[in-house]
C-alpha cells in the first residue's frame, strides 16, 4: 500500500494519471544537446563492441567463467553499463543495461527466426509488446513497429518504430544492431508529439549477440534507452521506479524469448 502511494504522488508530479495528462501540467522536452549527446553515446558503444568483436570478445559471459556457469545454471544475468539509476545526459537520463540467457535445446536458426518474427511480437511478448508488426524487410534487414505497454499504477503507451539490421559472423554466431527511430507516447488514445511528451522513452537502441554451442543457443541483449531527467530533489521517490523499467523489460524479454523456444 505503501509502495502504491509513493508511485501515484511520482505520477501526479510528472502530470500523469491512469493514462492521462493532468491538466496545466507542462510536459517535458527533448532538447537537441541530449538527443545529440545520446548519440554520441551510442557511436561510444559501436566502437566498443567492434572492439571487442574484433578482439575476439563476442559474448559478454565470456569475459568470467562465472558468468557462463551461472546461465548455464538457467540464471538471466543482468548488468547496468550506467549505474542503476541511469546517468544524467543533458537533461535527460542514459539507460544502459545488458543482460545473457542460455536456452538449451534450441538451435541459432530457430532462435533468429523467433526474434524476427515481428508480426508474432505482440503474442511472444505480452503485456510488454500491445501490438506488432513487420513494417518492410530486404535481405537482413528490418523496420519494425511496436506498441510498447508498461502498467505501473498508470499505464504507459509508445508507438515505436525501429531499423533492425542483422549481421551473419558465420555458422554459429549473429548480431543485430535495432535503432529507434519514431517513439510516440499515446495520452487518450492520441499520439503526443514525439520528445513534446512526460519523457518515459525517448530513444531504445538494442544490441542482440546469438551464438549456438554446448548444446544451446547463448542469447545476450544490450539495451539503450533515453529518458528524462529527475526533478532536483525528488531523486529518493522517482529513481527507483525510472531505474527498474528498462531492467525489468530486458529481463522480460530474455525471460519470454527462453520460454517461448
Amino acid at each position: 500500500m505503501k509502495h502504491s502511494a509513493l508511485l501515484f504522488g511520482f505520477l501526479g508530479l510528472l502530470g500523469v494519471t491512469e493514462g492521462n495528462a493532468a491538466p496545466g501540467v507542462t510536459k517535458v522536452e527533448l532538447k537537441p544537446e541530449t538527443e545529440i549527446a545520446f548519440g554520441q553515446y551510442i557511436q561510444a558503444t559501436e566502437r566498443r563492441l567492434d572492439q571487442e568483436m574484433a578482439d575476439g570478445r563476442f559474448l559478454w559471459v565470456d569475459g568470467a567463467p562465472e558468468r557462463v556457469r551461472r546461465v548455464r545454471g538457467g540464471e538471466i544475468l543482468v548488468e547496468s553499463r550506467a549505474g542503476k539509476g541511469g546517468a544524467p545526459l543533458g537533461d535527460g537520463v542514459v539507460h544502459d543495461w545488458i543482460a545473457a540467457v542460455f536456452i538449451p535445446g534450441t538451435t541459432l536458426q530457430k532462435a533468429l527466426a523467433l526474434v524476427q518474427d515481428y508480426d508474432n511480437h505482440k503474442n511472444i511478448y505480452k503485456p510488454d509488446v500491445g501490438d506488432s508488426k513487420l513494417l518492410g524487410k530486404k535481405g537482413n534487414d528490418y523496420q519494425v513497429f511496436l506498441r510498447l505497454v508498461k502498467k505501473k499504477v498508470l499505464t504507459v503507451v509508445l508507438n515505436t518504430y525501429h531499423n533492425v539490421h542483422y549481421v551473419p559472423l558465420d555458422a554459429r554466431r549473429w548480431y543485430s544492431r535495432s535503432y529507434s527511430t519514431r517513439i510516440a507516447e499515446v495520452d487518450d488514445g492520441q499520439e503526443l508529439p514525439p520528445g513534446e511528451d512526460h519523457g518515459f522513452l525517448w530513444r531504445l537502441d538494442s544490441y542482440w549477440r546469438f551464438e549456438e554451442r554446448d548444446g544451446g543457443v547463448y542469447l545476450e541483449c544490450e539495451a539503450i534507452s533515453l529518458t528524462r531527467s529527475v526533478p532536483l530533489g525528488l531523486g529518493w521517490l522517482i529513481n527507483p521506479i525510472i531505474q527498474s523499467l528498462p531492467r525489468d523489460s530486458l529481463v522480460n524479454t530474455l525471460r519470454e524469448t527462453r520460454e517461448a523456444l
